[in-house]
């Protein structure tokens, strides 16, 4: 089996000339990047539209894109855009941060000209993107136009007729805001127009992106509004129970998401129809899919509607194997990452191997001294060939910032492990990097942050905080040669290296 090696780096963490990171031309200078490092994958987070708290994972639709990705300078070069019209707008001034309020409020603005300059109707490959996808884009467009009609407000706010879908508040509501729906279409082939050329573009250069998907969708999202009959909702689409996590030793209340949870009855009675429409759609949008909660297809925890924490949950059976065979008989053999992190139990360790897709392999899990039996399924000599390596992920502290956090005992438990008492703890994050890339896994993904040894003012996400999450930005300045070679020098070594 072919070793190889990847970068994690979502898309809004790129370097870019306008607030956040999108499809413009410092997206393809970094697959340039990546392939002089010897790489072979680029993986992202979830590139949906995202509502309040900017999480990826919590997406007003599962197939949409989100419209901040859009390259501006592209606009710019069709004549839709101009320089000065950019550069005016306040989209946040920081290098390494993104101003979400800003973005909200002034770009918008921009892509609305954009539309209104486009003559978008008359453009064919338009008409045909909007065609070809009016499967869940005529849903969502609408969702989105209604959404603006009642100032922003979650779907379960509005009126009783377009909340429950009534024929003539559909055909009302389609006819009045004729326009915004166009808009919301416009934006959706921008984006899928750009991100398609961005993928080949990475293809050609024998970078393949590793892609990620929420187990659950949002409650305000246009999948739940649109097909209430795929989730437990009562006879008014209101929740009857919502998804989480239990009480944990991280956690005395567990963790709430508020996620509305399959009716997996009606999903088994229709063949899993939606799930494998989900999957072939984000089969065309990466080369590998990475499957978010995987442990949730096994069991779910089910919490009742309009409660507090997550303490009054409990525990109900899922699928198991039965939707990945029928998703395999209508699609055929894919390379999928199962997320097996968190609580893993003997059945799930089941319905993994018996998927065969590979596990995931956290280093930062390996040295708990709270509980040393599970920490060994991460130490890297018990990690399985059929196994994807990383030092920690987008949820995960840097290596660097964990390595200061944890406890005295568990760094001396890393330092034995590692048998090195010399190496600061500024420079460890080499190490630590060097030995998952020793280990047996066949794929090693490591976060740029880590690579770069940043401390935890670099973390992308901290679960259960809202308004400090999914900010952070690389330099160009910080994606220099000398890390490139670094980078090209270790996957050469630990024989990990594309030769494409």
């Amino acid at each position: 089996m072919k070793r190889t090696a990847g970068i994690l780096l979502p898309i809004f963490s790129l370097p870019s000339a306008y607030g956040i990171g999108c499809f413009s031309k410092s997206a393809y200078d970094f697959v340039d990047w990546l392939k002089a490092a010897g790489q072979t994958y680029w993986q992202i987070l979830p590139l949906g539209p995202t509502s309040y708290g900017d999480s990826p994972y919590q997406s007003f639709s599962t197939f949409a894109g989100n419209p901040y990705f859009i390259s501006l300078e592209a606009l710019i070069e069709e004549g839709v855009l101009t320089k000065e019209e950019c550069e005016a707008a306040d989209l946040g001034n920081e290098k390494q941060d993104i101003a979400y309020q800003k973005l909200y409020e002034n770009r918008y603005p921009l892509l609305r000209k954009a539309y209104e300059r486009s003559r978008v109707t008359e453009n064919r490959a338009y008409l045909r993107f909007v065609e070809e996808n009016r499967w869940w884009l005529s849903d969502y467009a609408l969702f989105m136009a209604v959404k603006s009609r009642f100032d922003g407000a979650a779907w379960s706010g509005w009126a009783e007729d377009i909340r429950l879908r009534y024929g003539y508040a559909m055909d009302y509501y389609r006819r009045e805001l004729y326009f915004e729906i166009e808009f919301h279409q416009y934006l959706q082939f921008k984006f899928f127009e750009q991100w398609y050329a961005l993928k080949d573009y990475a293809n050609r250069q024998g970078i393949r992106i590793i892609g990620d998907i929420p187990i659950y969708v949002a409650m305000d999202s246009a999948d739940t509004w649109a097909s209430p009959e795929l989730f437990q909702l009562d006879g008014q689409n209101i929740p009857t129970a919502v998804a989480g996590c239990p009480p944990d030793g991280f956690s005395a209340d567990g963790q709430l998401w508020g996620n509305p949870l399959y009716r997996w009855d009606y999903h088994r009675s229709t063949g899993y129809e939606w799930w494998i429409s989900r999957l072939s759609f984000c089969f065309r949008l990466y080369d590998v899919v990475r499957i978010d909660h995987f442990r949730g297809f096994d069991e779910y925890f089910s919490i009742p509607y309009g409660a507090e924490t997550a303490k009054e949950g409990h525990w109900e059976k899922g699928p198991g194997i039965d939707l990945f065979r029928r998703v395999e008989q209508r699609l055929g053999r894919r390379e999928v990452i199962a997320e097996d992190l968190g609580y893993v139990t003997d059945s799930v360790r089941e319905l993994v191997r018996e998927s065969g897709f590979p596990g995931m392999k956290v280093l930062e899990f390996a040295f708990d001294s709270r509980d040393s039996g599970a920490a060994n399924d991460y130490l890297p000599h018990n990690y399985i060939e059929n196994s994807v390596a990383y030092t920690g992920t987008h949820d995960n502290e840097t290596i660097t910032g964990w390595f200061r956090s944890i406890t005295g005992r568990e760094r001396q438990m890393a330092r034995d492990y590692l048998c090195d008492y010399l190496t600061p703890d500024e420079e460890l994050y080499r190490t630590f990097i060097a030995l998952i890339m020793r280990s047996r896994s066949k794929a090693c993904i490591i976060p740029l942050q880590d690579y770069l040894g940043c401390d935890n003012r670099s973390r992308i996400n901290k679960p259960s905080t809202v308004g400090i999450n999914w900010r952070w930005r690389v330099t160009e300045k910080q994606l220099s040669t000398k890390l490139r070679d670094e980078i090209r020098e270790t996957a050469l070594r630990y024989g990990r290296m594309n030769w494409e």
